[in-house]
């Protein structure tokens, strides 16, 4: 987080603001506390967009819907101001790094932890496009790895109609290398594009490179229009996920799965295998050597009864004696050596042997 800005407010209606998240070409994201001390992204328009025609009635009902979004894999909008000078929108403050600080700093994450990211975004997805919204604008930066989930920020309800894709000859307001090829060629955002920018994001968090590759803008839109993607190995160790993140950018719309279907065939484990280390059907265990399940760290067999040790003898007083006879020596066999609770576990001595009364035979 950065300091704020000589020029930055102190405060934006309810939200006292503390530093600076990040800016963009639209605006600036800060780091806002209530009265009541819940913590906020805030992200204040820049005027000069604010002053666009149908900007703010798009902004507004935009506004409205996304308050409606209610899933757990995105952030919650708790507050918006279409009408300022500066319009705002303000969404609950998740802590955790991005998914593109994340690669950036650990490295690829592995197959199975792509597959439950690709699930969640998948569900936070289907609800938004239920809702009649389209992100437009899904990539690393804008997936949260929450302490106890992923999350789906940035809503795009501050980007619409031309400011999704080309604007001009050599400027695009977008992410290269996620964008997808019909909004690469100036047509309207869809659901699908959406699909397609998931597919991409997955990819890269599986392997660190984008699968468009990299350069310049025009170089990495002419890949996204014309030339199929390169996954890698890491990617292709998996040919379930292979075929369907090759579905996902396909390049025409149609052709890509819905929000929803990728929920539905996305799974944490591939298909058709067991976890590493759990025994499967078709490989029964070994006598000599059962296997064991990591997750559950038992053995697939019940482990025999254990027999008790033989205690050594014990020397036996003197038939006839008068007197009790000393105390036996104690168990030569160290303590530690016994089952926990058997009687060799702990140093005891006899009971001695009862004195004949009188008149026993």
């Amino acid at each position: 987080m950065e300091r704020l800005h000589p020029s930055d407010p102190s405060r934006i209606a309810g939200y006292r603001l503390l530093g600076r998240l990040g800016a963009g070409g639209m605006g600036v994201v800060y780091l806002g506390r209530t009265d009541d001390g819940a913590l906020a992204a805030v992200k204040v328009i820049r005027a000069e967009y604010a002053d666009e025609a149908d900007f703010r009635a798009r902004f507004r009902r935009e506004a409205e819907i996304a308050a409606e979004v209610d899933s757990p894999w995105a952030v919650r909008i708790t507050g918006a101001d279409p009408d300022a000078p500066e319009p705002w929108l303000a969404t609950a403050f998740v802590a955790g790094p991005s998914l593109a600080e994340a690669v950036a700093a650990h490295g690829p994450l592995p197959l199975r932890a792509v597959r439950i990211l690709g699930k969640a975004m998948a569900k936070a997805l289907g609800v938004m496009h239920e809702q009649g919204l389209v992100h437009r604008d899904v990539k690393p930066g804008n997936v949260l790895l929450g302490m106890d989930r992923p999350r789906l920020i940035d809503f795009g309800i501050a980007r619409g109609g031309e400011h999704t894709v080309l604007t001009s000859a050599d400027a695009v307001l977008g992410t290269p290398g996620f964008l997808p090829p019909e909004q690469a060629e100036g047509r309207p955002a869809e659901p699908a594009g959406d699909v397609f920018s998931l597919g991409c994001l997955l990819a890269y968090a599986a392997t660190g490179r984008l699968p468009f590759g990299t350069g310049t803008v025009e170089a990495v839109l002419y890949r996204t229009v014309h030339d199929e993607p390169e996954f890698g190995p890491e990617v292709l160790a998996d040919p379930e996920l292979t075929a369907l993140l090759r579905t996902c950018v396909a390049k025409h719309p149609d052709i890509r799965p819905t929000a929803r279907e990728l929920d539905q065939a996305l799974t944490e484990d591939t298909p058709g295998r067991a976890p590493t280390g759990c025994p499967t059907r078709s490989s029964p265990p070994s006598p000599s050597a059962p296997p064991r399940c990591s997750p559950c760290r038992a053995s697939t067999r019940p482990s025999p009864t254990p027999t008790r040790p033989p205690c050594p003898a014990r020397p036996r007083p003197p038939a006839g004696a008068s007197s009790p006879s000393p105390p036996a020596a104690p168990c030569s066999r160290p303590a530690a050596a016994w089952p926990p609770g058997w009687p060799c576990a702990k140093t005891t001595s006899p009971r001695p042997r009862r004195r004949p009364g009188p008149g026993s035979g």
